[in-house]
C-alpha cells in the first residue's frame, strides 16, 4: 500500500483584533495540503498554491563546457649559449640533480658514439683475421703452409672476436646508463631529445595539473603565464608535453610549457602562475544550486507537471564554474528545480 504523508501549508496570515477592551479572532485560513509519496520521491502541491511560485526551474540540455584552469608553476630550466662548445648549448636546471643527470646523459651519448666507432674498427680487424685464417687454411691444404700458421691465425681471430664482444658489452652498458638518465629527466617533466637540440634563449616551465584534467589538456595549445618577478607582464607559452606518470600520492601530472626567454628576463627557479582554458566537451549539466547531497548520494528535483516535483538520483561529474556535469539520472529537456531546492529536500527527506 502506498504511504502518503501530508504537509499543511498556511496560505494566509492569521490575526487577532483588539479594540476597546474586547477582541475578536479572525477566521483561520484554509490549509493547503502537500502530498509526499513513493518514500519521499514525489512531492505534489495543491493546484494554484502560492508556494509553487517559490520554486524556480531550468530546462536542461547538452552544452559545450569549458573553464579556466590555474596552476602554480616554476621555471625548471633555461637554455644559454656555451662559449666553450658553440655546437652544444648549455641547459641550466633549477634542480642540481637534474643538471648532473643531463651532464651524465651527454657524456654517455658521446661515449656511445665512440664505442660504436671502436666496434666498427674491431669488426674490420676481425674480418681481416678471418681472411687470414681462410688463406692459411688453403695454403696448408695445398702443402704450402703449416698447421701452426693456421692455428696462430685462428687464435688471432678469436682474440679479435673477443675484443668485439667486450666493446659491445661496454656499448650496452652505456645505453643502459642513457636510459637511466633519460628516465629521471622524463619523471621531472623533460624530453631528453628536446634538451639536447634546444635552441638558446629557450625556457621551460613545469606545473602540476590534476589527473582528472589530463584528457582536457591539448599539446601545442597556448597558455598565459604571470611571473612573481614581473607582476605587470603577461607571457605566452606553448604546452609541449603532458607527463606520462601520475604522482601516486598527489594524483597530479606534470605539464611542460615552453616559451622564449626574451631579453633574458627569466631565470631557473622563478615562480609563476599558469592559466589556460580546458574543455569538457558537450555535456548535460545543471546549476550547482540544483544539486543536493544526502548520505553520499546526489539528487535533483525534476518538475514533472504544474504541481508535482520528482526526486531523482544522479551521477554527477566535474564542476565547471557554477555548473555541474551530469552523466546519468536525468535527460535533456527535463525541468530541474534551481531555486527552492533545499525546501524540497526538507519535504522529500522529512527534515
Amino acid at each position: 500500500m502506498k504511504r502518503i504523508v501530508t504537509y499543511v501549508l498556511l496560505t494566509g496570515a492569521s490575526a487577532t483584533l483588539f479594540s476597546c477592551g474586547s477582541h475578536e479572532t479572525a477566521k483561520q485560513p484554509a490549509a493547503a495540503k502537500v502530498q509526499v509519496t513513493d518514500s519521499g520521491r514525489t512531492v505534489q502541491f495543491p493546484p494554484d498554491s502560492t508556494t509553487l511560485h517559490f520554486f524556480g526551474t531550468e530546462k536542461i540540455g547538452s552544452t559545450s563546457m569549458s573553464a579556466q584552469l590555474n596552476a602554480p608553476a616554476r621555471v625548471a630550466a633555461t637554455v644559454v649559449h656555451s662559449s666553450e662548445n658553440p655546437s652544444q648549448n648549455l641547459v641550466l636546471f633549477e634542480n642540481p640533480e637534474l643538471t648532473a643527470n643531463y651532464t651524465s646523459l651527454l657524456q654517455h651519448i658521446i661515449s656511445i658514439r665512440e664505442k660504436g666507432s671502436i666496434i666498427q674498427q674491431k669488426k674490420s680487424i676481425a674480418t681481416q683475421k678471418q681472411i687470414e685464417v681462410d688463406r692459411f687454411t688453403d695454403l696448408a691444404n695445398h702443402g704450402a703452409g703449416t698447421g701452426k700458421d693456421v692455428s696462430d691465425a685462428k687464435t688471432d681471430l678469436i682474440g679479435a672476436q673477443t675484443d668485439i664482444a667486450i666493446a659491445q658489452n661496454d656499448l650496452a652498458n652505456e645505453k643502459t646508463a642513457v636510459i637511466e638518465h633519460e628516465t629521471r629527466l622524463k619523471l621531472a617533466g623533460f624530453n631528453p631529445e628536446s634538451l639536447i637540440h634546444a635552441s638558446a634563449d629557450k625556457v621551460w616551465v613545469i606545473c602540476d595539473i590534476p589527473e582528472s584534467q589530463v584528457n582536457n589538456i591539448k599539446t601545442s595549445s597556448t597558455c598565459q603565464l604571470h611571473f612573481t618577478s614581473y607582476p605587470n607582464q603577461t607571457f605566452t607559452g606553448t604546452i609541449e608535453s603532458v607527463g606520462e606518470v601520475v604522482d601516486n600520492i598527489t594524483r597530479m601530472v606534470k605539464l611542460r610549457i615552453g616559451l622564449p626567454n626574451l631579453n633574458n628576463q627569466l631565470r631557473a627557479g622563478m615562480f609563476a602562475s599558469v592559466s589556460f582554458g580546458v574543455s569538457e566537451g558537450n555535456n548535460l549539466s545543471v546549476p550547482k544550486s540544483a544539486l543536493i547531497t544526502v548520505q553520499g548520494k546526489n539528487y535533483v528535483f525534476v518538475k514533472t507537471n504544474a504541481t508535482t516535483f520528482t526526486r531523482k538520483e544522479v551521477l554527477s561529474g566535474t564542476q565547471i564554474n557554477d555548473r555541474v556535469i551530469i552523466y546519468g539520472g536525468v535527460q535533456a529537456g527535463d525541468e530541474v528545480v534551481t531555486d527552492g531546492t533545499m525546501q524540497l529536500k526538507g519535504i522529500s527527506f522529512g527534515y
